[in-house]
């Protein structure tokens, strides 16, 4: 299911995904159908991150979910289409962040090992 709304300088558009909404307001020169793509897009590299993504994903890792969408677009516009690269620089700072959440010992906190 997906609509289009226009407004006096801008056009909404709306998408469902299972049990999930997505919009967008985008400005009236802006291509609605690369609007859907990117929402598609966002939708599966968020089925890829969590499985089958759902509302309770979302809301209980919603920082992982602005994550994702900060590594796909940049300024307003798409910076990586592809999937794989996206997944994989996502995967890298999950790595990152196990590291630094991993308990160390009191020698190895003042840097004495």
């Amino acid at each position: 299911l997906c609509s289009f709304a226009l407004w006096p300088d801008r056009k909404r558009n709306r998408e469902k995904y299972a049990s999930l909404y997505f919009c967008c307001a985008v400005e009236d020169q802006e291509n609605e159908l690369i609007t859907l793509e990117i929402i598609h897009r966002y939708v599966e590299l968020l089925d890829k991150y969590f499985g089958s993504v759902c509302e309770l994903d979302i809301i209980f890792n919603f920082e992982k979910a602005y994550y994702i969408l900060d590594e796909f677009i940049l300024g307003g516009e798409a910076q990586e289409t592809s999937k794989k690269n996206v997944l994989k620089a996502i995967e890298q700072a999950d790595m990152l962040q196990e590291e630094a959440e991993a308990p160390r010992s009191v020698l190895e906190e003042i840097g004495l090992t």
